[in-house]
């Protein structure tokens, strides 16, 4: 048993779990820095405490067979995520307006963060039934589309825009990969783009109709977005942002020593806001340097898909690669005044035990895919 573990550890990609190593250290750091003054000093502790503890389910996970979650636990996982998610919405914990944790004591549980890993591994399976043949719109978009829909609204109602757009992304990624035919890609496009667009137009002509047709939150990120300007107190933190990742210039103002960071102008900074941290701090070279690193996690997360020999591995890591991609370029973008404002982590970074707790989920999966691409489809 033990030479039949060791061969199996023989196998992980030791750059993705150096990477991860110095995801914890830089972690720790910023977070320190953005509480070591406030109420909240102390949680880098806990951080660190739990990206040691999540190590284990990462080794675990990765000397499992993924083909046992994608063919024989998907749908299940699936649908205990859908219950969960319709548990927030009637027992969840109101937190600012939004319902979206579960309160579990020693820790708050937000469960559409582990319904993305959930949701990866059934269109991964939807995916491997078609054996990488042209998908066909009604037998195999459609059910992928619904199966992407459900969490997506139920998401959206909690209300948490951000998470719900990562459901759509990996749609999206999942389905670039499995062979959509080109028309219906840009079919897909040119809907998304009608819709953006409508909106858009609406903005400058019809405000109030646009009023009606989006929350008020909705409406209020967007105009932040459109024209921070527009109203100083709900562009307080998108305006401050900028300013702060702007002033770390090239080398940044210092550990510990970021003039909007240390005096409290950057809300949420140890948890969505931790970029603002990294670039007031640490400048463009530190911004650069941890934008490197998510370059080189997705590089050898692309060479694994790449290399594997079975379609459901290949779909998992595509699954994974969409997720964090789009989660990484969000927070960066929204907090560099590219994107509209949401409510999402930075992977590996931010301060959050269930966000974590899933990203380090995705990463023991994908390592699985590492460990058995070799052998032959059972």
């Amino acid at each position: 048993m033990w030479v039949f573990l060791q061969n199996k550890l023989k196998k992980l990609d030791p750059l993705i779990l150096i990477i991860l190593v110095f995801f914890l250290i830089i972690s720790t750091m910023v977070i320190y820095s953005a509480t070591w003054h406030t109420k909240y000093a102390g949680i880098h502790k806990n951080n660190l405490i739990m990206f040691g503890v999540l190590f284990i389910p990462v080794i675990g996970l990765s000397v499992t067979d993924y083909r046992i979650f994608v063919r024989h636990l998907s749908i299940i996982l699936y649908v205990v995520g859908i219950i969960l998610l319709g548990f927030v919405m009637f027992k969840g914990m109101d937190i600012n307006g939004a319902k979206r944790w579960i309160d579990l004591h020693f820790m708050q549980f937000q469960p559409s963060e582990l319904v993305k890993v959930f949701v990866i591994l059934l269109l991964a399976k939807l995916l491997e039934h078609r054996e990488g043949r042209t998908l066909r719109f009604f037998r195999d978009i459609i059910p992928m589309a619904l199966v992407t829909a459900i969490p997506f609204m139920m998401v959206l109602e909690q209300p948490d825009l951000g998470t719900s757009f990562v459901f759509v992304c990996i749609f999206i990624g999942m389905l670039w990969m499995g062979n959509v035919r080109i028309l219906h890609a840009i079919g897909g496009l040119v809907g998304f783009t009608s819709v953006v667009g409508g909106l858009t137009w609406l903005y400058f002509r019809d405000f109030n109709l646009l009023s009606k047709i989006l929350k008020p939150y909705q409406l209020h990120r967007i105009q932040t977005f459109l024209d921070p300007n527009s109203n100083p107190d709900q562009s307080y933190q998108v305006v401050n942002s900028i300013q702060s990742v702007g002033s770390g210039q090239l080398l940044g103002e210092g550990y510990l020593h970021g003039t909007m960071v240390q005096g409290g102008f950057i809300p949420y900074d140890y948890a969505d806001s931790i970029f603002v941290v990294v670039g007031e701090e640490f400048g463009f070279i530190g911004s650069a340097v941890l934008i490197l690193l998510y370059f080189f996690l997705i590089y050898r997360m692309i060479l694994i898909a790449i290399k594997c020999n079975d379609l459901a591995g290949r779909y998992l890591v595509i699954g994974v690669i969409s997720m964090l991609a789009f989660q990484i370029f969000e927070n960066i973008a929204m907090h560099t005044g590219l994107m509209p404002l949401t409510g999402i982590a930075l992977p590996f970074i931010s301060y959050g035990g269930t966000s974590l707790l899933t990203n380090m989920i995705s990463m023991g999966l994908v390592l699985s895919v590492k460990v058995h691409q070799l052998e032959t489809r059972s």
